[in-house]
């Protein structure tokens, strides 16, 4: 059955794998972004998700022409800062970006789905929320948004709507490269915490975000599934 979801921060890495790997699957997509791309297999609508207005209308627009499915919470926010530097707007920042436009998604798409007795929701989160250097709100926003996921699930249980995190570990992406250079210090940091002793690649992630969103998973809610090469499973042997 083909379905409709809706996927933030569609333009680029997981959000554009995923949303390329649902359009294969004959699901129709629909993305938004601040930034176009080309190659975007579906309907990508630009919009400023740290603006709450702009999301709001945004979304109003979108209802009045989709029936949404569920909906993908991909978009993220970096601003790494060692412990002592830490400022408060750039905290406020961080936490805005990562948790209201997903709250503000799944709110809009809620009645929908539950009138309907059938949605998904996919919160993608962070292997940093077990700790990392220079990431005090970065994780602690994912760890929000981890919290949301169980939270929801337990007040839409009976719905047929089921709210799940996928967790990646360290991946090819522009935001993971914006702070992690090839042979950079960082990307070691993390290659020796990943037991398979490599980078995921945008579409390993979205595999995993498509089988929760699939009729496959209906009885699986509540949970973060961990794609990460072993990291959120500890180190091998010392």
């Amino acid at each position: 059955m083909s379905r409709t979801f809706l996927v933030t921060g569609a333009s680029k890495g997981i959000g554009l794998a995923l949303a390329q790997r649902l359009h294969r699957s004959g699901h129709q997509v629909v993305g938004l972004a601040r930034r176009s791309t080309a190659d975007f297999p579906g309907t990508l609508v630009l919009t400023d998700l740290a603006d709450p207005e702009a999301t709001e209308a945004t979304l109003r627009e979108l209802l009045a022409r989709f029936r949404f499915d569920g909906v993908v919470n991909n978009v993220g926010l970096v601003r790494p800062q060692p412990l002592g530097a830490v400022e408060l707007p750039v905290l406020e920042e961080v936490l805005r970006v990562n948790l209201h436009p997903a709250l503000q998604a799944v709110q809009a798409l809620l009645p929908g789905m539950i009138e309907r007795g059938w949605g998904r929701v996919v919160n993608i989160t962070s292997l940093t929320v077990l700790g990392a250097l220079e990431r005090t709100a970065y994780a602690a926003a994912k760890a929000a948004l981890a919290s949301f996921s169980r939270s929801w699930a337990l007040e839409l249980a009976t719905t047929g709507i089921t709210v799940n995190a996928v967790s990646p570990g360290p991946t090819q992406t522009a935001l993971f490269r914006e702070n992690n250079p090839v042979g950079s210090s960082g990307e070691q940091r993390y290659l020796a915490q990943v037991p398979m002793r490599r980078l995921g690649w945008p579409d390993e992630i979205a595999s995993a975000i498509a089988f929760l969103l699939s009729d496959d998973a209906g009885f699986i809610t509540g949970q973060t599934l961990h794609v990460d090469g072993g990291a959120s499973i500890g180190k091998a042997a010392f």
